[in-house]
């Protein structure tokens, strides 16, 4: 075959190939469903509460309920964790966490805080997502009942969260995350999915007040 034979052969081949659909790309196969939400509200007992509750706190344990409720950690896995709050308010933090969990926000642990011996700065420093805790506000004010002591406050993933406060980080691993224009997952950011799951429920932010604690949210002003 001559020089010009083997061209125009060539030519040939490749109109053909040109002609001819080429084959769409592998499709990637969908990311599995979910399971679908699942919660649960029990009632507690002292025992139940160990040392986050003592005789003298502002409400007893018949006027607690524990949850247990699912939630996706940082990898997109579900685990089912635990939380502890008043009875008047167990329905509104269903209802919030399975709005997180519709839309995948991220909860690094959920456990009472028992689970750390009733100590908060504990709880914070294993970034725990937390409810009822039988302790004094952290605050500059006259000594007084924390709101969680009466459940109706939670803190959640006190890391990616800190609360700002007398010139602390607390947790102090929360410094990384004091910039909140660097958002990142599992942060509280105005008109953010966490922000906005609490509102609807009628719960306030505690990252607007004057000494920012970005974890906290409560039914209090």
């Amino acid at each position: 075959m001559t020089n010009r034979g083997r061209v125009s052969l060539a030519l040939a081949c490749t109109l053909v190939l040109a002609a001819c659909p080429r084959p769409s790309p592998p499709v990637p196969p969908a990311p599995p469903t979910p399971p679908p939400f699942r919660s649960e509200v029990r009632s507690v007992s002292t025992a139940d509460l160990g040392a986050s509750w003592r005789p003298g706190c502002p409400v007893g344990p018949e006027r607690l309920r524990l949850l247990r409720l699912d939630h996706v950690d940082f990898a997109g896995q579900v685990h089912t964790g635990s939380l502890v709050v008043h009875e008047q308010v167990a329905a509104e933090v269903v209802t919030v966490f399975a709005d997180l969990y519709r839309q995948r926000f991220p909860i690094r642990s959920m456990r009472t805080v028992d689970a750390y011996g009733g100590d908060d700065a504990a709880s914070m420093a294993a970034d725990n997502t937390s409810g009822f805790n039988c302790r004094r506000a952290v605050t500059e004010g006259a000594a007084s009942w924390s709101t969680h002591a009466y459940g109706r406050a939670i803190d959640v993933n006190p890391v990616e969260n800190p609360y700002l406060f007398a010139g602390r980080v607390l947790p102090p691993a929360g410094a990384g995350y004091v910039d909140r224009g660097d958002q990142r997952p599992g942060m509280a950011v105005p008109d953010g999915v966490l922000v906005r799951a609490f509102a609807a429920v009628g719960w306030s932010w505690g990252g607007v007040w004057s000494n920012p604690d970005y974890q906290h949210f409560s039914t209090a002003g």
